[in-house]
């Protein structure tokens, strides 16, 4: 099985797939991560050095995971409602023809970070279900800090695909521990004793002890 995580910024994906990704590696599954942006620009600016440091966090967390090969794309960070749709949409269909994923995960098209939001709107257009598509599933997963605090209206994050990660959730505690400038004291939402907390409760959700949550945004069943 072939699995494609499409995040807008380095540490989304270890933040929102990061056990699913530990767990289905350890299934065998070939797993393949494109971060779409430099993801930090703008969060850091005059630092030009981060961008080196993104990418080696980057390295660093999803060997731990067991993801094959992260594909970067540096599309300005926060920006990329400056780009043309078209441009977006076509590093994701770049993606998408050369891994040829069966599944796909990616950003909550309701989430407050705009960048989330674009990303979401272009997997939609990569992944249409044409005549000989390989894609078989499309989620959506959300983000600590950016999902929970959009507003709570038709766009609410509302799961209906959980998966136990009871026995990778410390993998992917290691993964965000490697992605040090991103970690934040407690109880702010990407610190680590929060990220336990959070699973925790998805795991409540459904009988489990930790659990990450999705929504199951198409299913094609050939």
């Amino acid at each position: 099985m072939k699995l494609l995580v499409l995040a807008a910024h380095p540490d989304d994906e270890v933040y929102g797939v990061g056990g699913t990704i530990a767990k289905y590696a350890q299934m065998g599954a070939e797993i393949y991560v494109a971060i779409l942006t430099e993801g930090c620009s703008a969060q850091y600016p005059g630092r030009p050095e981060m961008k080196d440091r993104k990418r080696e966090e980057a390295l660093a967390a999803n060997k731990i995971l067991g993801t094959r090969e992260i594909i970067f794309y540096e599309l300005p960070d926060m920006k990329l409602d400056a780009l043309d749709h078209v441009e977006i949409n076509s590093c994701i269909e770049d993606c998408v023809k050369k891994v040829k994923p069966e599944v796909i995960f990616t950003h909550h098209h309701g989430d407050v970070n705009k960048d989330h939001r674009l990303v979401f709107d272009s997997t939609l257009v990569a992944s249409r279900p044409l005549t000989g598509s390989t894609i078989k599933k499309v989620y959506t997963y959300e983000v600590p800090s950016s999902t929970e605090w959009a507003a709570p209206f038709e766009r609410w994050f509302i799961p209906n695909f959980y998966n136990d990660i009871g026995k990778t959730l410390e993998k992917k505690i290691a993964a965000i521990k490697a992605y040090s400038s991103e970690l934040r004291p407690y109880p702010h939402p990407r610190s680590e004793q929060a990220v336990r907390i959070y699973h925790r409760q998805r795991g409540l959700s459904c009988g489990l002890e930790y659990a990450e949550a999705f929504i199951l945004v198409r299913e094609v069943n050939s």
